[in-house]
C-alpha cells in the first residue's frame, strides 16, 4: 500500500513538473509587451544644464514667431560643432530604417556620460517629482504673458524649453536572460537620449517618431535596471505647440531572439469584392542569434468583434520555411484569400470590420514567437474625374486638420479626449482627418480604424529649408529615411490611412528642379515601404507648370483650389497670391486625382461678434475689421480669414464649380495651441470649427448643413442680447440644411429668402436690433425643414452643469468633460457672460484642467477656477485607478445659485 501510495504522489508530482515545463515552454514562446508608465520620477532644470548635448545649436537667429503661415521657407541654418556631442552615438539607432548597410552609422568606441549622476542607479532621485507618464511638463505650467517671451504666441506661451530627465528602475527576471528586451518610445519632445545602467544606449531627436532602443546588451537579468531618458526641448523649433516631455506611452517588449521584426508585418487586400479578397502577407522575421536559424511562419486570420476581440477563425497561411542569418533579417511573403469578406467602410457608414492576422513563428516544432496585426479589408480607388472610391463607392472628402495637442491637456495623449474630439466631428458629418504636420499617437489611428475616418497621415513639415530656426531642418539630412521609413512601417496596417503626405508646404517648392529631386528621393522611400497607396506633398505655392507636382501621385493643395488673396478685400495684402487654380491642375495632370489638403483658414472667437460686418463673401481680418486687438477676439460671422485664407462660403463655391475635385480638409477642426493668428498675444489658435474647450463656434453649424444635407437643422447668429444696439444695424445669418428659410423677430416676418447658386447661407444684413426674439423656419422643396430660435437674456441668475459622460471607468485615465453654463432665471444662456467661476470635486475622481475656449485667457489651465467666456466653461475630471464610486462636482459664482452634479466611477 506504502508503494502504492508512492507511487501516486510520485506521479502527481511529474505531472506537476511536466505542466509547469510546459507552462514555461508556452510562456517562453510569447512574446510580452508590459505598459511602464507607472512611477517615474522626473526633474527639469532651472537655469543650468548638463553638457550632455545630441548637437550644438545655432544661438544667434531671429526669435520672432508671429510670420505669416505661408511665408516661404529658406532658413538652411548650420552649426560647427565647438564642443564633445552625442550626435554619433545616437545615430546608429537609425540603421534599421537605412536601407543601405554601406551607409549605415557605426557606434564609436566610449560610453559618454557614464559618469554623470542621473544615470547611475546609486543617485538618489527621491526628491525628483514622482509622475506617471505620459506626461507634458508645460501644459499646467503658468503662460508666458510678457510681449518678447521665451516662447511666445506660435508654440503656445507655455514652457516648453529646456532639458529635462526622467528615471525609472525595471525589474527584468533571470528566466528573461535568454531574451531580447526592447523600450519602445512612442513619443517623446524631443532630442531623446537614453542611458540603461549607465550605458547609452541610443535616442531619437524627432519628437514625434515612435522609436525601440535595444536594452539587452545593458541590462543585469535578476535585477532592477535603472532607465534615465534625458529630453532636449529647443525653443524657436515649430510652429505650433510641440508639448514637452515623454508624452505618449513607453513600453517593454520581450522576445526570443528570433522573431518577428519591429512593426514587421503588412497585411493588405487586394481584389477586393464582396464575394471575396486576396490578402498580402509579408511577415520580416529577424534573427538576434549568433548563428542561422530555420523558422516556419504561420499566420491565422480571425475576424474581430466590435471590441475588437479575437472572434472566428476565417483562414490559414500555408507554413512558409525560412532560413534567416545571424543578425539578419528575412522577408516571408505567402498570399490567401477570403470568401464573403467582412468589408472595412468609411463614414459615414457604421461598419468598420477589422481582422486580426495572428502570426505565429516556430523553431522546429517549439513555437518561439507570435505576433499580432490588425487590419482591414477594403478597396480604395484615386479616380482624377470620380474622386476617391472606397469599395467602389464614391465618397466625397468631408476631412479637417487636426494638431496633436488636446487643449488643456496639452500633447499628453489621452485616449478619451482624442475620442471626444472624433466623436464630435463624426456628429459635424466629418469623414476624414488630416495629421498636420506629423505622425500621431498611435491609439490614435486605432480610433480611427475604429470609427470610419478616412486619414492622410503626414511625418514632415519641413525638409531641408526650415520654417523656424530650431526645427527639423537641422536634422533632416542625417534623419529624413530613417523618420520616414518608420512612420510607414509603423502605420502601414491600419485601413484608415488613405495616404502619405511626406511634406506640408515645404521651401523647396520654390526651387524648381532641384527641390523636385529631393520629393523624389522621399516619394521614392514612401512607394518602397508601401507601394500601394498614393504619396503626396502638400503645395501652396507650387504651380501646374512647375516640376514639383508632377513627382507625386495625387495633387495636394493647400488653399490654391479657391484662390490665395485674390479677391477684391485681400488686394492689399502681401504675400503669395493665386487665382483658383483647381482647373489648371487638372488640365495639367488630367489623370491625377485632385484634393485641397488646407481649406478655409476662418478664424473667429466662439460667440463674439463685431460691427459693421463685411458685405463680402470672405475678408482678411484686421485690428479694424473682424477683429479687436485690445480683447483678441474675431468676430464669429465666419466671413473673416487669416491673410491666405478664405470664408467656408467661398470654399464650397470653389469645389462645387469643380466637381472633379475629391474634397476638403478644413483648417482646422478644432482649434490648437499655438499658432494664434491674428493676435500672437494669445496662447491657442482662432481657426477651428470647435475651440479648444470643445465648444462648438457657430461654424461647425455651416460646415453641418452642408456636409449633412439630410439632417434638418437651422442655428441663428449672433446671439440676440445687444443692450445700447436698439435700432442699429445688427445683421442675422442663418445656417441650415435647407433651400429657403423665413426669419422673425418678435412674430413679425423680415422675409423670406431662398438660396442662390453658390449661395451657402442666409442674410438678413439690414436688420436693426430690438430686444426680445427671433425665430427662424426653414423649408426644403416647399415643406417645412427646421426652426431655431434665439431670445434676449437677462441677467446672470445661476449655473447649470452637465457632462459628456456620466459614468466613466475606474482606470485613472477615463476623463468627463463638464460643461458650466451661464444663464438668466429663464434659463436663458447669457451670451456675453464672463464671470468667475469656482469649480470643486469630491470623492473618487480629480479635477485635472480648466478651460473656456478663449484665446487670450492666459490663466493656467491647472486652476480651479475660470471666468466664462460667452457664457460657457470646461471642467476636466479624471477617474481615480481601481477607486469606485461617486465623483461630486460643484461650480459656484458670485451672486449666483450653484450648481451641482454627480459622475460615477466604475
Amino acid at each position: 500500500m506504502f508503494i502504492q501510495r508512492t507511487l501516486i504522489l510520485l506521479s502527481r508530482f511529474l505531472l506537476i513538473i511536466l505542466n509547469c515545463l510546459a507552462f514555461s515552454t508556452i510562456a517562453q514562446a510569447q512574446r510580452q509587451r508590459i505598459n511602464i508608465n507607472e512611477n517615474w520620477q522626473f526633474m527639469r532644470y532651472e537655469g543650468a544644464t548638463d553638457s550632455l548635448i545630441y548637437d550644438i545649436r545655432p544661438t544667434d537667429y531671429n526669435k520672432k514667431d508671429d510670420i505669416v503661415a505661408d511665408t516661404r521657407a529658406t532658413l538652411e541654418t548650420k552649426a560647427t560643432a565647438v564642443a564633445f556631442v552625442l550626435k554619433p552615438f545616437i545615430l546608429p539607432t537609425a540603421n534599421e530604417f537605412i536601407k543601405n548597410p554601406a551607409q549605415h552609422f557605426v557606434k564609436p568606441q566610449g560610453n559618454p556620460g557614464a559618469n554623470f549622476p542621473f544615470v547611475q542607479s546609486s543617485f538618489d532621485d527621491s526628491k525628483w517629482q514622482a509622475l506617471n507618464l505620459p506626461h507634458d511638463w508645460a501644459i499646467n505650467q503658468p503662460f508666458y504673458k510678457e510681449g518678447n517671451a521665451i516662447v511666445g504666441g506660435g508654440m503656445g506661451r507655455l514652457p516648453i524649453q529646456g532639458v529635462a530627465w526622467y528615471r525609472k528602475k525595471v525589474d527584468i527576471s533571470k528566466a528573461d536572460q535568454n531574451k531580447n528586451i526592447y523600450l519602445d518610445v512612442d513619443g517623446a519632445m524631443s532630442y531623446a537620449m537614453v542611458w540603461v545602467n549607465g550605458h547609452l544606449a541610443g535616442g531619437w531627436p524627432y519628437g514625434y517618431n515612435s522609436f525601440r532602443i535595444n536594452l539587452t546588451p545593458y541590462l543585469n537579468f535578476g535585477e532592477a535596471n535603472q532607465l534615465a531618458i534625458r529630453i532636449d526641448n529647443p525653443p524657436n523649433s515649430a510652429r505650433w505647440y510641440p508639448g514637452a516631455g515623454i508624452y505618449r506611452n513607453v513600453w517593454l517588449t520581450k522576445t526570443n531572439p528570433v522573431h518577428v521584426a519591429h512593426w514587421g508585418t503588412f497585411v493588405r487586400s487586394k481584389n477586393v469584392t464582396r464575394k471575396a479578397a486576396d490578402i498580402d502577407i509579408d511577415v520580416k522575421i529577424q534573427n538576434k542569434r549568433k548563428k542561422t536559424s530555420q523558422v516556419k511562419v504561420i499566420t491565422e486570420i480571425y475576424t474581430l468583434t466590435k471590441s475588437l476581440s479575437r472572434d472566428k477563425k476565417v483562414a490559414t497561411t500555408q507554413a512558409q520555411m525560412a532560413s534567416v542569418g545571424a543578425d539578419k533579417t528575412e522577408t516571408i511573403s505567402t498570399t490567401l484569400k477570403i470568401q464573403n469578406p467582412n468589408l472595412w467602410e468609411a463614414l459615414p457608414s457604421n461598419k468598420q470590420a477589422q481582422y486580426l492576422a495572428l502570426t505565429k513563428v516556430f523553431d522546429g516544432k517549439q513555437q518561439i514567437d507570435e505576433y499580432e496585426t490588425r487590419f482591414g479589408i477594403r478597396s480604395i480607388e484615386f479616380d482624377a474625374e470620380k474622386g476617391l472610391l472606397v469599395n467602389q463607392q464614391p465618397i466625397k472628402i468631408q476631412g479637417v486638420n487636426q494638431h496633436h495637442d488636446l487643449g488643456a491637456l496639452g500633447g499628453a495623449f489621452n485616449r478619451r479626449a482624442a475620442q471626444r474630439q472624433l466623436e464630435m466631428l463624426k456628429e459635424l458629418g466629418c469623414n476624414a482627418i488630416r495629421l498636420a504636420h506629423n505622425p500621431p499617437a498611435p491609439e490614435l489611428l486605432d480610433l480611427t480604424d475604429s470609427m470610419g475616418f478616412l486619414v492622410i497621415d503626414e511625418v514632415f513639415d519641413c525638409w531641408e529649408k526650415g520654417k523656424t530656426a530650431l526645427d527639423f531642418h537641422l536634422i533632416f539630412k542625417d534623419w529624413y529615411e530613417a523618420d520616414l521609413r518608420s512612420f510607414i512601417r509603423r502605420d502601414k496596417n491600419h485601413p484608415s490611412i488613405i495616404a502619405w503626405s511626406y511634406g506640408n508646404e515645404v521651401g523647396e517648392q520654390y526651387t524648381d528642379e532641384e527641390g523636385a529631386a529631393l520629393s523624389k528621393k522621399l516619394y521614392d522611400i514612401v512607394k518602397d515601404e508601401d507601394p500601394t497607396r498614393p504619396a503626396t506633398a502638400s503645395m501652396n505655392y507650387a504651380k501646374p507648370d512647375m516640376p514639383f507636382p508632377a513627382v507625386m501621385d495625387i495633387l495636394s493643395l493647400n488653399y490654391q483650389g479657391e484662390g490665395i488673396r485674390d479677391a477684391p478685400a485681400y488686394s492689399h495684402l502681401k504675400g503669395i497670391r493665386t487665382h483658383p487654380l483647381y482647373p489648371a491642375f487638372h488640365q495639367a495632370f488630367p489623370d491625377k486625382l485632385i484634393f485641397s489638403s488646407e481649406t478655409a483658414s476662418a478664424l473667429s472667437t466662439r460667440g463674439t461678434y463685431l460691427f459693421p460686418v463685411t458685405p463680402q463673401i470672405s475678408a482678411p481680418v484686421s485690428d479694424t475689421s473682424g477683429g479687436n486687438p485690445v480683447k483678441q477676439i474675431v468676430s464669429a460671422y465666419d466671413l473673416y480669414t487669416s491673410p491666405f485664407g478664405a470664408s467656408p462660403d467661398k470654399v464650397f463655391a470653389s469645389q462645387d464649380k469643380h466637381p472633379y475635385v475629391a474634397g476638403e480638409f478644413v483648417w482646422s477642426g478644432w482649434d490648437y495651441l499655438g499658432e494664434p493668428t491674428p493676435y500672437y498675444g494669445a496662447r491657442s489658435s482662432y481657426c477651428g470649427i470647435i475651440d479648444l474647450a470643445g465648444f462648438k463656434k457657430d461654424r461647425y453649424y455651416l460646415y453641418q448643413a452642408r456636409w449633412r444635407p439630410d439632417l434638418p437643422m437651422a442655428h441663428i447668429l449672433p446671439h440676440w442680447t445687444w443692450p445700447g444696439r436698439e435700432d442699429k444695424i445688427t445683421p442675422v445669418h442663418v445656417y441650415s440644411s435647407a433651400d429657403e428659410a423665413e426669419l422673425f423677430l418678435n412674430g413679425k416676418s423680415l422675409g423670406r429668402k431662398k438660396l442662390g447658386e453658390y449661395e451657402y447661407r442666409f442674410r438678413w444684413d439690414d436688420v436693426k436690433y430690438q430686444p426680445g426674439a427671433l425665430k427662424v423656419v426653414t423649408y426644403k422643396n416647399g415643406q417645412i425643414w427646421a426652426s431655431d430660435s434665439v431670445a434676449t437674456a437677462g441677467k446672470a441668475y445661476k449655473l447649470v452643469l452637465s457632462a459628456d459622460r456620466n459614468n466613466i471607468k475606474a482606470d485613472g485615465q477615463d476623463l468627463s468633460f463638464v460643461t458650466v453654463e451661464v444663464r438668466d432665471e429663464h434659463g436663458n444662456l447669457v451670451p456675453e457672460a464672463d464671470n468667475l467661476i469656482s469649480f470643486e470635486v469630491e470623492g473618487v475622481g480629480d479635477l485635472v484642467a480648466t478651460d473656456n475656449g478663449n484665446p487670450a485667457d492666459l490663466n493656467s489651465f491647472a486652476l480651479h477656477q475660470r471666468n466664462a467666456f460667452s457664457g460657457l466653461a470646461l471642467a476636466i475630471v479624471k477617474s481615480r485607478e481601481a477607486k469606485t464610486g461617486k465623483i461630486k462636482i460643484t461650480a459656484k459664482a458670485n451672486g449666483m445659485l450653484p450648481a451641482y452634479l454627480e459622475i460615477i466611477s466604475r
